[in-house]
């Protein structure tokens, strides 16, 4: 098991918000873009947050977005769209959704709109 898993997603979160932060991107747009691929609302969202829940359970808990498939490219040295392991598949679908919002690409086309 990969020690990713057993991390809280509230360890990470604010990692993310840094990253975004520091590319004139907000909070608010991370978390849509959070909603987007994991299906939570606000409240869900930061019921995880709150209760510290690991990665593996919080990708567990979502209802991913249909269109995540769509998101391609490379993460890390790996392309998402090859990765074999589900969840760390969904870890790094995540990974690459931060980094594209991090680089200032548009919100529609982050969340893969038509």
């Amino acid at each position: 098991m990969h020690r990713i898993y057993t991390m809280s997603f509230a360890s990470v979160y604010p990692l993310y918000i840094q990253k975004v932060e520091r590319k004139n991107r907000t909070k608010a747009e991370l978390d849509e873009v959070i909603e987007w691929l994991t299906g939570f609302d606000d409240d869900e969202l930061e019921r995880h947050l709150s209760e510290h829940t690991t990665f593996e359970d919080f990708f567990a808990d979502a209802d991913l977005n249909p269109n995540a498939s769509l998101i391609t490219g490379v993460i890390c040295g790996v392309r998402v769209q090859d990765i074999e392991d589900p969840l760390m598949q969904k870890i790094r679908y995540l990974d690459k959704l931060v980094d594209e919002l991090a680089k200032g690409k548009q919100m529609e086309k982050i969340l893969r709109a038509a």
